[in-house]
């Protein structure tokens, strides 16, 4: 899975945990060419293996989970009791070989597993572990479980989304899960640097509550200088008039907005309505404004025959902000994404034949990608612990016989 020309050829991290927070930065370091180790047990598999869609044919089993798979590709999966000495006494051999550790359970289980940091830096001491959680390790809500939906409400994400007059909306998926894979990624990655300079580990504790907050930072300021609380206001915006999405031809939808009045004369323009800049309603930015209900009710009249591909690119050429509204089935062939070889193809030996999502960012000279499809089960146990590990026949057999591997 890896060779020489590889960012991360050489590193071997090990996955304690499951669904998104903890796998999705594994499967990042996986594309650039790290050993990734994805660590479940047979009696409690990864939780996004069984109880999230889609699944081929609609037929649940526990190597068929999309899910599951667009987060675990180009990794090894193994299986190994943590409830059980053996197993935990395995994991800690895959410890020692290890540069990294990723795990995203709840605050304390680790500890509890005979897992946490104390232990493993005592079997190896440049080891550099990073424990992803809701709220972090500490604080008085440290243990709160959950998931992003409720992290998202928790950052006051959902409080700032939707109409004036309606409630909080959540935001689709597990938004912040995704916003602490990037702090997550980043942070492990400058610990390795320093493991690599020093020889010394790290313990990296990181709150998936505290990296939404960054993505707040103009309305808290607000608050901290001014004591503003801002609201719900829809697609409303400060400084941009109109600031919308229309729809267009074909159910589909078009997101304008004009930043001053130049840029306003410029969609004018681009969309035959030139009479717009002199309407008494619309001529300038405060008078757009006060007139903001009769402004979109004008432009959603004018646009909706509009195909909504062309009419983007129009207005980009001439130099104003657009963007259709992609749905999923649109994201398969945007010639942009294509261009970039966003999606890759591998054969699962369950799902079939299906897509992957290469990271967002490459290397020139060590360049990454989807490596194999996500494991099996179990799949690579033999792989691990007796090619890699080096772990004896008779060895192998006594821990199976403890029940190491169930």
């Amino acid at each position: 899975m890896a060779d020489g020309m590889d960012a991360l050829g050489g590193v071997t991290v090990v996955e304690f945990g499951g669904y998104a927070a903890g796998p999705a930065i594994g499967k990042y370091l996986a594309n650039f060419g790290a050993r990734v180790i994805h660590v479940e047990s047979q009696t409690r598999p990864d939780g996004f293996r069984l109880q999230y869609p889609p699944y081929p044919s609609d037929r649940v089993g526990v190597n068929r989970s999309g899910c599951f798979a667009i987060f675990n590709d180009s990794k090894f999966g193994v299986t190994l009791n943590l409830k059980n000495p053996a197993g935990v006494a395995l994991a800690c051999r895959l410890v020692e070989k290890a540069q990294i550790v990723i795990e995203n359970m709840r605050p304390g289980v680790i500890d509890r597993l005979g897992l946490g940091y104390d232990r493993l830096r005592r079997v190896n001491p440049s080891l550099v572990m990073l424990s992803t959680s809701n709220l972090g390790q500490t604080g008085r809500y440290a243990t709160h479980p959950g998931f992003g939906s409720q992290l998202s409400s928790l950052c006051g994400f959902t409080h700032l989304t939707g109409t004036t007059d309606g409630p909080p909306q959540l935001l689709y998926g597990p938004y912040i899960d995704f916003v602490a894979v990037v702090f997550g990624g980043a942070a492990v990655l400058a610990a390795l640097d320093r493991q690599r300079r020093t020889n010394q580990g790290a313990f990296i504790d990181l709150s998936q509550y505290e990296t939404g907050l960054q993505f707040l930072g103009g309305t808290v300021l607000d608050h901290a200088v001014n004591g503003g609380v801002e609201q719900r206001c829809g697609n409303h915006d400060t400084l941009a008039i109109p600031h919308g999405c229309y729809r267009v031809r074909d159910e589909r939808w078009c997101v304008i907005s004009c930043w001053d009045d130049a840029e306003w004369g410029r969609f004018c323009d681009a969309v035959s309505r030139p009479d717009w800049q002199t309407d008494q309603r619309f001529g300038t930015a405060s008078q757009r404004r006060r007139h903001e209900s009769d402004l979109n009710d004008a432009i959603a009249a004018q646009v909706l025959g509009e195909d909504g591909t062309v009419l983007m690119l129009r207005l980009q050429r001439a130099g104003v902000h657009a963007a259709v509204v992609n749905s999923i089935a649109d994201l398969f062939s945007d010639p942009q994404l294509a261009a970039r070889n966003i999606w890759q193809e591998q054969v699962h030996p369950e799902i079939g034949r299906h897509h992957y999502r290469m990271v967002a960012y490459q290397l020139h000279d060590s360049p990454g990608r989807v490596r194999s499809p996500a494991p099996c089960l179990g799949q690579h146990n033999d792989h691990i612990f007796r090619d890699w590990l080096g772990v004896s026949t008779q060895e192998l057999k006594q821990a199976e016989a403890a029940e190491a591997f169930s």
